[in-house]
């Protein structure tokens, strides 16, 4: 088994890495305390063709694997843009998948190509106030009216509807009272995001102040049948050719997010003296750091086995959740112990990494809580019986 990268994957990274160094700490701490979306940012990654790194080539995209965005999203993340310069993006890198899978040639012809040059952003409307992660209990109601359909509904916790031009929604277009399975009857649609027409609701929050969430009202909103991602009512499955590639980057920029915490910690470390030696020569500093540093390199290897075995089309449920956990876990302990590594200073803005745990909460939270992805490992792994 080979853990190296190719020659390709390593200049991907040198790539991202060069991109990344031109917006460094001052320019993501000035996002953080404006709540400006990164729009310079977002535009030097469409204007180099990384937004389109796992799009197929015929629409312009790179049509490199999971694997690649992963790298890239780990960069961007481990190159001090966190969650706030990864979440920029990370919608359009995975998000359109089910579209790639199976909307109609006139549909990818329509959508992908904007998206990949810059000139759409995305968001994912799926999450409701009533269902939280029980997607077959959405309420949201797509009522079929001649050759477009009327939406009525909420979304809740949808990231860039501020900005977004485009989103894929997930609406019931049969009740679930008339289908015979809950994940029946649910369909899926990329369409536009009017905000003149589609209540958008921030939600101030902890974290990624510059990557907005939202709360969405619709109230007949319509939208073109054509529109519509494949067959009506199977929208659920549909759905789920997204979900481990979204664990998968998602893991993939926790990784980032805590060893740039930890590169952040060592250097105070070792340049911090206190009773005339530097911390990071007492073990109560050193154990710690050491403890983040197997911890990351742990969940790191998890990511990788996830992306090899999802663009190897082989089962990856269970690594890519697992990849998810540790990841998460690694990346909010690395953060936490930066802090504690930097003392005071690490309780202060100018040293960037109480950020970074604020932004550590996202991937233990979203977009599946650890406790879930536990219940999956015991069922589907273990082959426990069903907990829930």
């Amino acid at each position: 088994m080979d853990f190296s990268f190719s020659q390709d994957q390593q200049m991907l990274v040198a790539a991202i890495e060069q991109l990344c160094s031109d917006f460094d700490d001052e320019y993501w701490l000035t996002c953080d305390r404006t709540g400006d979306y990164p729009e310079a940012f977002y535009q030097r990654l469409a204007q180099a063709g990384w937004l389109g790194v796992a799009m197929p080539q015929e629409y312009g995209g790179a049509g490199l694997g999971i694997t690649e965005a992963a790298l890239m999203m780990k960069t961007i993340s481990r190159s001090g843009a966190g969650f706030t310069g990864a979440s920029a993006v990370h919608m359009n890198i995975f998000g359109l998948n089910p579209v790639v899978r199976f909307g109609s040639d006139e549909l990818k012809q329509r959508a992908l190509p904007p998206l990949i040059e810059g000139r759409d952003k995305a968001c994912f409307a799926v999450t409701e106030p009533d269902a939280g992660l029980d997607t077959t209990q959405l309420t949201t109601r797509a009522q079929k009216q001649g050759d477009h359909y009327r939406v009525s509904g909420r979304k809740i916790w949808i990231s860039t509807a501020q900005v977004a031009s485009k989103m894929l929604l997930l609406a019931r277009t049969t009740p679930k009272d008339q289908v015979s399975r809950a994940t029946e009857g649910l369909s899926l649609f990329y369409t536009d995001l009017d905000r003149s027409q589609v209540e958008v609701r921030e939600i101030e929050k902890l974290g990624r102040k510059a990557v907005d969430s939202n709360m969405l009202f619709f109230d007949g909103y319509e939208i073109p049948e054509c529109d519509r991602v494949g067959e009506e009512g199977k929208g659920f499955e549909y759905i789920l050719h997204g979900l481990n590639p979204e664990r998968i980057l998602i893991a993939a920029e926790a990784v980032g997010l805590g060893q740039v915490a930890l590169d952040k910690a060592v250097q105070y470390a070792k340049e911090r003296t206190v009773f005339n030696r530097p911390i990071g020569q007492n073990q109560g500093i050193q154990h710690p750091l050491a403890q983040c540093w197997m911890q990351l390199e742990a969940a790191d290897l998890m990511v990788s086995r996830a992306a090899a075995a999802y663009d190897a089309n082989e089962p990856a449920g269970a690594y890519a959740n697992t990849a998810k956990y540790l990841a998460a876990e690694a990346a909010f302990t690395a953060c936490q112990t930066a802090i504690q590594t930097l003392g005071g200073m690490g309780y202060a803005r100018e040293y960037h990494v109480e950020r970074y745990l604020r932004e550590s909460f996202i991937p233990r939270i979203a977009p599946v809580s650890p406790q879930l992805i536990m219940c999956f490992i015991a069922e589907k792994v273990l082959g426990l019986p069903k907990s829930y």
